[in-house]
């Protein structure tokens, strides 16, 4: 068994919600530049001068990627602002449980908004047929990176527990 996890067997359950606590909150600390960089830029595309040649298809995927990265930034913060709300409430277990959701919300949101700004970049530059594979490829490294493959431990992990007899995944 690996030291850190012995350790963590060690923890009462205040120290194992505390240290979750603050695990996501440095986990939110990665992921919000990227939104807020892929916001600013969005923000800035439509006074380009080149903005009035666009077709209306690259217009309604500008729209859909600026309100998808809207609504990603939007529960990418709203576990710090759950915290900041409720901190004192002695209900840290439900507050890491929903900010929790909202990070694997927020993280799916901002997936289809990386692809959709793939999806716009690529079409100005290469014409909808290879922005669309293109797009393809991206949704599938950030979907594959970010959701299947850590599923896909979670799944096999607890099955390695099963068979070792160790119970449950946790």
């Amino acid at each position: 068994m690996p030291e850190a996890d012995r350790d963590r067997g060690a923890e009462d359950p205040s120290e194992r919600i505390n240290r979750e606590l603050i695990e996501l909150l440095n986990e939110l600390r990665v992921a919000l530049p990227g939104v807020q960089v892929l916001f600013g830029f969005l923000l800035v595309v439509p006074f380009n001068q080149r903005w009035t040649d666009v077709t209306d298809l690259q217009r309604d995927v500008y729209f859909v990627t600026l309100l998808l990265t809207a609504a990603s930034t939007a529960f990418l913060i709203a576990p710090s602002a759950t915290h900041r709300l409720r901190f004192r409430a002695h209900d840290k277990a439900r507050l890491i449980e929903i900010s929790n959701r909202y990070a694997i919300v927020g993280l799916a949101l901002l997936c289809l908004a990386l692809t959709g700004a793939v999806l716009l970049v690529a079409d100005v530059l290469f014409g909808t047929r290879e922005a669309a594979l293109v797009a393809a490829l991206t949704f599938a490294v950030f979907g594959g990176l970010w959701f299947v493959i850590p599923l896909r431990m979670v799944l096999e992990g607890g099955q390695d527990k099963k068979r070792a007899g160790a119970g449950p995944a946790a």
